[in-house]
């Protein structure tokens, strides 16, 4: 994936470079090399500063708070930070799918600081926004937790 990136930015490219740079930080965390993904993951946060594509920052943030809770769970304050950014940024573009793939994320934190209820409110509060693709992995997902948490 990164000889592949290089080559395309040799051409000068820079369209989609965010989407890009975020799927070699999942790749990264995947493969448990944390350091990496972040170190990708600030290097698109930068891509998306400067060439104004934002349709991929929400997932970037959350990412990032996703790779702090794993790897460094001491870190919870600035993975929650991370999270709250990728939701407000999901909520600025309309992004539902987005939105609660990190509130699911948000609501997994929350729950074990042992803030159930708030968890519980935000995953609910998304999830009775949609009316359909209830088959989905997330949407599978959101209401398990959202139970769970009742």
């Amino acid at each position: 994936m990164r000889q592949g990136l290089s080559a395309w930015r040799a051409t000068g490219a820079e369209h989609a470079l965010s989407n890009m740079l975020a799927l070699l930080a999942d790749a990264y965390r995947k493969s448990g090399q944390v350091e990496e993904g972040l170190n990708v993951l600030a290097e698109a946060l930068v891509a998306v500063q400067k060439t104004g594509e934002r349709w991929w920052e929400a997932a970037l943030f959350r990412l990032k708070g996703e790779l702090l809770l794993t790897h460094f769970p001491e870190n919870q304050a600035e993975a929650e930070s991370s999270l709250w950014e990728a939701l407000n940024a999901a909520r600025r573009q309309q992004a539902k799918a987005l939105e609660l793939q990190t509130a699911i994320s948000l609501s997994r934190l929350w729950q074990r600081q042992g803030k159930q209820q708030a968890a519980h409110q935000l995953l609910a509060e998304i999830y009775s926004r949609f009316t359909e693709g209830f088959d989905t992995a997330d949407l599978q997902e959101a209401k398990a937790l959202r139970d769970e948490l009742a």
